[in-house]
Formats: structure tokens, C-alpha cells, sequence
């Protein structure tokens, strides 16, 4: 197989940017959506950092 017809099928990352770049409005919900996802993605591993490192160390605050 030569050079031409390898390039010419495209790969994984040229087809992901072929549907998510076609129209900007894809473009922009799928920012927007990554955006929140990452958001809720953080928050939550910052949260069980959080409570793995002070568990027991707070119990008047009712925080188990």
C-alpha cells in the first residue's frame, strides 16, 4: 500500500475532527459539554481527596 492511499482513508483523529469540526455549532456543544463534564470530573476527585485526607479529623461539623 503506498503513501497516496494511506492518506487518502484518513484515521481515527481525522474522522473525530471531521464530525466535530463540520459545523461550529458541534463545535460549541461539544466545548460546552466538555467544559461541565471536566467541571464535574475535577470537583468530584477533589472531593474524595478531600475526605479521604481528613477523615475523622472534624466530627462536631457532622461531616462523616
Amino acid at each position: 500500500m503506498d503513501y497516496a492511499s494511506r492518506r487518502s482513508q484518513g484515521g481515527l483523529f481525522e474522522g473525530i475532527y471531521k464530525v466535530i469540526m463540520r459545523r461550529n455549532s458541534v463545535y460549541v456543544t461539544f466545548v460546552i459539554a466538555g467544559a461541565f463534564l471536566g467541571e464535574r470530573a475535577v470537583d468530584y476527585g477533589v472531593h474524595k481527596l478531600w475526605e479521604y485526607n481528613n477523615v475523622g479529623l472534624i466530627p462536631t461539623l457532622g461531616i462523616l
